[in-house]
C-alpha cells in the first residue's frame, strides 16, 4: 500500500462487525501493509465513527446487533457521512450468491465477501480501491464543486461571483447577492443550537438547484448557509429572490419532516460598474446582513445590507 500511495497519510479503514476478534484480524493484516484500523460492533456506532473519522474504507458485518449491514450501506450513502468514491466491504456469512452482490451493489456496497475473510483477497481489494478514492478525494478538494451537494463550493463560487461582476461592470448591469441559513427550530429559544440534520441541508440544496435561474451562481459556504449571486438583479430585485428561495425551500409537500426555519441577508447592486466593491464584497456584505437577519429582536428573519428587512415570523 505504501508504495503505491507514496508519502500520503496512511489510509483508515473502518470495521464494522459484532465481533471483536473480526477487527483484531483485520488489524493484523492490514497494519502491516500500512493502513490504520478502527473499530466499531454496532450500525450507530458505525454512523457516529464514520462522521468522525471519515474513513478511506469501511468493511461491514451484514448482520449486525442494531440493524442489518445493508441498511447501514445505504445510511453511509444517504446521509453523506462518507464521499462517493469511500469503497463499503459487506460480508456475509456465507459465499455470496449472484443475488448477494447484486443486494450489496444496491444498498452502496462495492464488493460483497465472505467470511472468514481471505487475508490476500482482502488487502489485494483495498490495495486497489484505496488509491483511487483518496486520489478521488484530493481532485475535489482542489475542484469548485461542494462534494455533498453538487453546489459550487467557497472557491467555486467566489471564482463565478467575480466572472459574473465583471460581465456587470462591463454591461453596467445590476448585481445581487442572497445568503440563506437553514436552521433547526428549537422548542425552547434557551435551548443549545443543534446541528442541521442531513435532510434538510438536502432539501435546501435540491431547491436551489430547481429554483435558480441558469445565469445563477449558487453555492455552498457552510456547513447549513448557502449563497445565490444572481446577476440582473438589484436591491429590491434580492429581496425578492429571497423571498422566492425561501417558499420553494419550505414547500410542505418537501420529503423531509425535519423542523427548520430560513433566515435570509442580501445585498444588491443597481450599477456594478459604477459600485466602490468587488464580488467578494458583494458576498461580504450579504453575509453581514445574515447575521442581522439571525438576531434581530423583532423576529424578521430577512435583512438586507442596508438594514431594511421582512417583518414578521420567520418562515417555517
Amino acid at each position: 500500500m505504501r508504495s503505491k500511495m507514496g508519502p500520503a497519510r496512511p489510509a483508515v479503514v473502518l470495521v464494522a462487525s459484532k465481533q471483536e476478534w473480526t477487527s483484531r484480524s483485520l488489524e493484523s493484516i492490514l497494519a502491516p501493509s500500512g493502513y490504520v484500523v478502527l473499530a466499531s460492533y454496532t450500525a450507530q456506532g458505525t454512523l457516529l465513527r464514520a462522521k468522525r473519522d471519515r474513513p478511506d474504507a469501511i468493511i461491514v458485518d451484514a448482520h449486525l446487533p442494531d440493524g442489518s449491514g445493508h441498511d447501514l450501506c445505504q445510511r453511509l450513502r444517504a446521509e453523506a457521512l462518507i464521499t462517493p468514491s469511500t469503497p463499503i466491504l459487506l460480508t456475509l456469512p456465507k459465499p455470496p450468491t449472484r443475488r448477494d452482490r447484486l443486494a450489496a451493489l444496491r444498498a452502496g456496497a462495492w464488493e460483497c465477501l465472505s467470511e472468514p475473510l481471505d487475508a490476500e483477497e482482502t488487502l489485494a481489494i483495498l490495495d486497489a480501491l484505496v488509491p483511487a478514492k483518496l486520489d478521488a478525494d484530493h481532485a475535489r478538494s482542489e475542484g469548485l464543486v461542494d462534494d455533498a451537494t453538487g453546489l459550487y463550493n467557497v472557491r467555486g463560487l467566489t471564482r463565478r461571483a467575480r466572472e459574473l461582476a465583471s460581465h456587470a461592470t462591463r454591461s453596467h448591469a445590476p448585481l445581487a447577492c442572497v445568503v440563506l441559513s437553514a436552521e433547526p427550530s428549537a422548542e425552547d429559544s434557551a435551548r443549545a443550537p443543534r446541528e442541521t440534520p442531513w435532510p434538510v441541508v438536502s432539501q435546501v440544496a435540491r431547491s436551489l438547484k430547481s429554483t435558480g435561474r441558469r445565469s445563477d451562481a449558487i453555492g455552498r459556504l457552510g456547513a447549513d448557509t448557502f449563497a445565490v449571486v444572481a446577476l440582473d438583479t438589484d436591491a429590491g430585485q434580492a429581496r425578492q429572490l429571497a423571498n422566492r428561495l425561501c417558499t420553494a425551500i419550505l414547500d410542505p409537500s418537501s420529503p423531509t419532516d425535519a423542523g427548520f426555519h430560513m433566515h435570509a441577508g442580501c445585498h444588491g447592486v443597481p450599477d456594478f460598474h459604477a459600485a466602490s466593491i468587488d464580488a467578494v464584497e458583494l458576498m461580504f456584505r450579504a453575509t453581514a446582513a445574515l447575521r442581522q437577519a439571525r438576531t434581530d429582536p423583532a423576529g424578521g428573519w430577512l435583512r438586507d445590507f442596508e438594514g431594511n428587512g421582512e417583518a414578521g415570523p420567520r418562515p417555517a
